[in-house]
C-alpha cells in the first residue's frame, strides 16, 4: 500500500493522521505545504479539496483524518471502501 500525506504545518489532524500511520507501521510519504507543493497545485490534482491532511492511497484521494481512520479499520477489502466514493 502506497499512502501519500499532504500536510501543512500546524495542522493537528496532520499530526493526528501521522501518529495513526505510525502506530499501525504503515509507511507513508508526506508532502508539505510550501516545501513540496503550493496550494494551486494541490488544487490542479484535487479540486475542491479545502482542509488538511489530504489522503491518498494507491492513487486515489480517499479524503482527510476521518477517512484515513475509517479505512485503516475497515476489515473489508479496501477497494470496497474506494468504490464507495471516499
Amino acid at each position: 500500500m502506497q499512502v501519500v500525506l499532504y500536510s501543512r504545518d500546524d495542522c493537528g489532524y496532520c499530526e493526528k493522521a501521522k501518529s495513526l500511520l505510525e502506530s499501525h507501521k504503515i509507511d507513508y510519504i508526506e508532502k508539505k505545504l510550501g516545501r513540496d507543493f503550493t496550494r494551486e497545485t494541490l488544487l490542479e490534482q484535487f479540486p475542491g479539496v479545502t482542509t488538511y491532511p489530504v489522503v491518498v492511497v494507491n492513487g486515489f484521494r480517499i479524503g482527510g483524518y476521518v477517512n484515513l481512520v475509517e479505512y485503516i479499520s475497515r476489515e473489508n477489502d479496501p477497494r470496497q471502501f474506494l468504490a464507495e466514493g471516499f
